[in-house]
């Protein structure tokens, strides 16, 4: 892994400071994992996805909000219903894997609001000062105009830096069937992209 420069400002000292100080053996994503998110360039953001935390199941959480390993086979619930709604929006056949790395390439950063949990216990790292953190970098992309799309309440906090935003309850099977199915996400962003006479996001996934 290895984070771009242009995300320094953000992360040093305090994500570091809070990564050292975390002594959980059962720590997720995997230690060397928490920055993936910030390969990507901050000058090449045009779509920020925000998540809640890391997936809280052993071995799922890669860095990347929502997303998992390509040898991962029992997808995690949420990603099901995302990839539900991505086939029905776009018309593409659902992907035979969770990984969503091809969207990051694409520009778009998938970033969970904590960057990091406990196995097993979603939300327990919530208070540690990620949420800090990722205001001041929502704060940043929304003053680029990056486009978000913000699932469920926790990212919606966020809603406030962005002018250009895609807003629905969150994709778990607890609250999908009240406003995530039909939402057309991706298809939203893209007419947005095109208004502005950008390129679109190509998010078909293998």
């Amino acid at each position: 892994m290895s984070i771009n420069s242009s995300w320094t400002k953000f992360l040093e000292p305090q994500a570091f400071e809070i990564l050292s100080a975390i002594e959980d053996d059962d720590l997720t994503p995997a230690r060397e994992l928490v920055f993936s998110a910030f390969e990507l360039p901050l000058d090449r953001v045009r779509v920020v996805i925000i998540g809640q935390d890391p997936y809280p199941t052993k071995g799922y959480a890669n860095g990347l909000a929502f997303s998992v390993d390509s040898n991962i086979r029992n997808l995690p619930a949420s990603l099901k219903n995302i990839f539900r709604e991505y086939s029905d929006d776009l018309n593409f056949p659902e992907p035979t894997t969770g990984d969503l790395a091809a969207w990051s390439s694409q520009g778009v950063l998938l970033l969970n609001r904590s960057l990091t949990t406990t196995v097993g216990q979603p939300g327990a790292h919530a208070k540690l000062g990620w949420r800090e953190i990722t205001n001041a970098i929502a704060k940043e992309l929304g003053e680029r105009n990056v486009i978000a799309v913000l699932w469920g309440s926790h990212a919606q906090e966020l809603a406030p830096y962005f002018t250009e935003r895609i807003e629905s309850v969150h994709p778990s099977p607890l609250s999908a069937y009240r406003g995530f199915f039909g939402s057309k996400p991706f298809s939203q962003v893209n007419e947005i992209l095109v208004g502005r006479g950008e390129q679109p996001i190509d998010w078909k996934l293998k």
